[in-house]
């Protein structure tokens, strides 16, 4: 068991939740669904790509903000367009990589060249890359590439 895992709260879709995210990410699974009142479930406790978190059926109280966000840290362009078509499907999608699902968790989904070219030891290339990411909603692996080479 982890030591540290994030507890996701819901207004009586956690059960939704956790399906919609397990069938997204290759390496997912639902862990277990704990009943509530009337049949319904309570909470859930799932897997994605490894990493266990609980979701719970909690109410109206508390909401998401984007203060919190799943950072999910992609290799190639079309993993980044898969994650984000879907993860963004009903929901807001925002700049530098950042969207919000349509349960309203915030999520980045961020390519890991953005890392590397923004770490360039030449301050002047990794403005670039920072400088062409602040325009983008979705990352562009190709568009960060092309603001790296210039110059």
């Amino acid at each position: 068991m982890q030591k540290i895992v994030p507890f996701l709260w819901f207004d009586g879709k956690a059960e939704e939740a956790t399906n919609f995210y397990v069938s997204i990410f290759r390496n997912s699974k639902v862990v277990s669904l704990r009943p509530g009142p009337n049949g319904t479930v309570m909470g859930t406790e799932f897997q994605l790509e490894g990493q266990t978190f609980y979701a719970l059926n909690g109410g109206p109280q508390y909401t998401f903000t984007p203060a919190v966000s799943l950072f999910v840290s992609c290799e190639t362009q079309a993993e980044v367009d898969e994650l984000w078509n879907k993860l963004s499907a009903g929901g807001a999608e925002s700049r530098c990589g950042w969207l919000q699902d349509k349960y309203g968790l915030s999520w980045q989904i961020i390519p890991t060249a953005l890392g590397k070219l923004m770490g360039d030891k030449d301050p002047a290339k990794a403005h670039r890359v920072v400088m062409a990411m602040l325009q983008m909603n979705k990352i562009d692996i190709a568009g960060l590439q092309r603001a790296y080479d210039q110059g």
